[in-house]
């Protein structure tokens, strides 16, 4: 497969460690582009529920994946998350054209965009509360592995997949409630600071929209994630677009993951006027 070049691929919500990531769908995609700029936007390896019992090969192949990614001189910035907020306190290290922060500025094509995860906007991530949304976490996991254990039952009955989880979310008012309030905080605020794009994950939600307020416009993008819907931000051409991941783009649905890595590191980056602000 020709390798798709972009300027721009963010990514985040990946949760390995987790029964719910899809890991070999998500290496599939990594082989299958070449960006300029890997933005890996928070809960990319899930701290939370990390444990020695399960971590499958396709999860270390991932990490190698993008450790290959690196190697081949593509610039990687990983903004940590609240599941992988161990990681904060490396905050703004770098090496080589890996960098490791908690938020990113960036002036793309003379647009600037704000990135970071989106976990610092949800109270249930902080003080008392964090106790109650760790075991929602692992609760929201085995409804997951539940719902794959039931889908394997429906396709061989030749019906349609479900999404429990998704037909919660979309079905609760307070959660539509939470969602809405999330991207109008994080909206008003880049409208406030001056950005033309801000871009988060952390909700789980796909989205690309206009967010209007009495002070200006500003474009909202959600990267999404890797536990149900798939998908990916990439900006090639002057514009924006949410990937979402198609099997049948894909010969092979469960790739083995690579014997051998390249090793080859270029330090000579490429400048798409991709500017760190």
């Amino acid at each position: 497969m020709t390798k798709r070049k972009l300027d721009v691929v963010v990514l985040s919500d990946i949760h390995l460690g987790t029964y719910g990531s899809h890991a070999r769908e998500l290496l599939q995609y990594l082989r299958s582009i070449e960006p300029t700029l890997l933005i890996l936007n928070g809960d990319i390896i899930d701290g939370w529920q990390f444990t020695k019992r399960y971590f499958p090969k396709s999860h270390f192949a991932v990490i190698k994946e993008i450790l290959d990614i690196i190697c081949r001189g593509t610039q990687v910035v990983y903004i940590t998350g609240n599941h992988d907020e161990v990681l904060r306190k490396y905050t703004d290290t770098h090496i080589g054209t890996f960098t490791l922060t908690d938020k990113y500025s960036i002036d793309i094509h003379g647009k600037k965009a704000w990135i970071f995860h989106g976990d610092v906007f949800d109270n249930t991530t902080r003080g008392s509360a964090r106790i109650l949304a760790k075991f929602g976490s692992k609760g929201y996991d085995l409804l997951i592995l539940l719902n794959r254990a039931i889908n394997y039952c429906m396709k061989k009955l030749g019906r349609e997949k479900v999404s429990f989880s998704k037909k919660v979310k979309n079905g609760v008012k307070q959660a539509v409630k939470f969602i809405n309030k999330f991207e109008q905080t994080i909206g008003g605020l880049a409208i406030e600071n001056g950005y033309d794009y801000v871009i988060c994950g952390h909700i789980h939600q796909p989205c690309m929209k206009q967010i209007i307020t009495a002070e200006g416009t500003v474009t909202y993008l959600n990267s999404g994630d890797w536990i149900e819907n798939l998908t990916a931000l990439e900006y090639h051409n002057n514009q924006w677009k949410i990937y979402h991941y198609d099997p049948l783009e894909f010969n092979d649905l469960h790739p083995e993951p690579p014997v051998n890595s390249s090793l080859n590191v270029f330090s000579e980056q490429i400048d798409y006027n991709l500017q760190p602000q």
